[in-house]
């Protein structure tokens, strides 16, 4: 079941290695050709997603009309999630609220966690399936579906204002002190 995951993970990877190097002229030059070449809908073609209001993640990058979305990848390394369920929550948020218009999606499955974990270079945990289940557990989802989780007000919390910690680890405070 996870071979077609694997081989979309690779081919995202072998497209942005290839594309990478090139101008931004160049990178759109080269996808409109492939788009063309094999009659992929345009993403022009696509809805709109709803309007949304700022978030610090989006300030950051991604989802503003003419900047370029934050790959998943760079936004893990910008908040720094210590642990699966974390990660789980950043997964989820990034779908929801960042990723391109045509990927977004309110709720998450193992399948989501899987390619994500991958594409962003995040430890796999070694019971995939369990990760959804452990995040709800720790407060950070709501179960909607069969193996469907959508990330609840704490779940976007920790994302959006909590993470990354080694702000407050490199002696900032937070909260009273004494």
């Amino acid at each position: 079941m996870s071979e077609p995951v694997d081989q979309e993970v690779e081919a995202i990877k072998t497209v942005l290695a290839a594309l990478a190097p090139l101008s931004e002229k160049a990178r759109a030059s080269v996808l409109d050709y492939v788009v063309r070449r094999l009659s992929v809908p345009s993403l022009a073609s696509l809805p709109a997603p709803p309007a949304r209001g700022g978030t610090p993640a989006l300030q950051s990058g991604g989802g503003e009309p003419g900047e370029s979305p934050v790959h998943i990848k760079q936004f893990k390394e910008e908040k720094g999630p210590r642990s699966a369920n974390e990660m789980a929550a950043l997964v989820a948020y990034y779908l929801a609220n960042i990723a391109p218009p045509g990927g977004r999606k309110a709720s998450v499955n193992h399948e989501d966690i899987e390619t994500h974990f991958k594409i962003a270079g995040f430890p796999l945990p070694g019971h995939v399936r369990q990760t959804l289940p452990n995040a709800k557990n720790a407060g950070y989802f709501d179960h909607v579906g069969e193996g469907e989780y959508r990330l609840n007000a704490v779940g976007h919390n920790l994302v959006a204002h909590s993470l990354p910690r080694a702000q407050l680890a490199k002696g900032g405070k937070r909260g009273r002190t004494a």
